[in-house]
């Protein structure tokens, strides 16, 4: 008897150790979640190319040649076209500008067919500035962390403020601020933060 009321006790200790240790568990997976929504995968893996300043591109208007044309995103986004005039061409995707121009051109032709091919692809960037040796533009060919790109900079000045790193980031929203601690980064196995392009990475003293 003295068997069983021991068995019994040792039962109940433990499912009251479980529920206690449930709602750790869960806040440690809420925590994992939370580290994981910045962006962890290559943006070239994931996204499609979006158009940016210097691109050069082939807007082919279907049965038209006048309005077909070969154009350049100017330094301030934008191309201009025959009739439709100055359009907004950076950070969209290529599908995305041929349906804005077909949109504009509805005004003028009945159903016009656009195509537009992405002639020659200007390499992507992004900006390290602040407390690093080397400031200035890195090169987005490859998929690049942030770690690599402070590396690229010449790494940490003496006087930098590791801890609070940001990168600054253009969304359609507006600009996005996402805090990076460099020194927990280098110990961490967690996966890195890939940059994007247009990325500001500012370290402060």
């Amino acid at each position: 008897m003295m068997k069983h009321t021991t068995f019994v006790s040792l039962t109940a200790a433990a499912l009251m150790a479980l529920s206690t240790l449930s709602p750790l568990l869960a806040s440690e997976k809420d925590k994992d979640k939370d580290d994981k929504k910045v962006a962890a995968v290559p943006p070239a893996l994931n996204e499609e190319y979006k158009l940016g300043a210097g691109d050069k591109l082939r807007i082919e208007v279907y049965k038209d040649a006048q309005l077909s044309q070969s154009v350049q995103i100017r330094p301030d986004g934008k191309i201009t076209l025959p009739l439709v005039g100055d359009l907004e061409a950076t950070n969209r995707t290529p599908i995305e500008l041929r349906d804005t121009i077909t949109k504009s051109l509805k005004e003028y032709m009945t159903n016009p067919v656009v195509t537009v091919i992405v002639v020659e692809a200007t390499a992507a960037t992004a900006y390290v500035m602040g407390e690093v040796n080397h400031p200035g533009a890195v090169n987005l060919q490859a998929p690049l962390t942030i770690l690599q790109a402070l590396a690229v900079a010449g790494g940490l000045k003496d006087f930098a403020d590791a801890k609070n790193i940001k990168i600054l980031r253009k969304t359609a929203s507006g600009v996005q601020s996402i805090a990076f601690n460099y020194k927990d980064a280098v110990k961490s196995t967690r996966a890195p933060i890939y940059l994007r392009p247009g990325d500001t990475v500012v370290v402060p003293d």
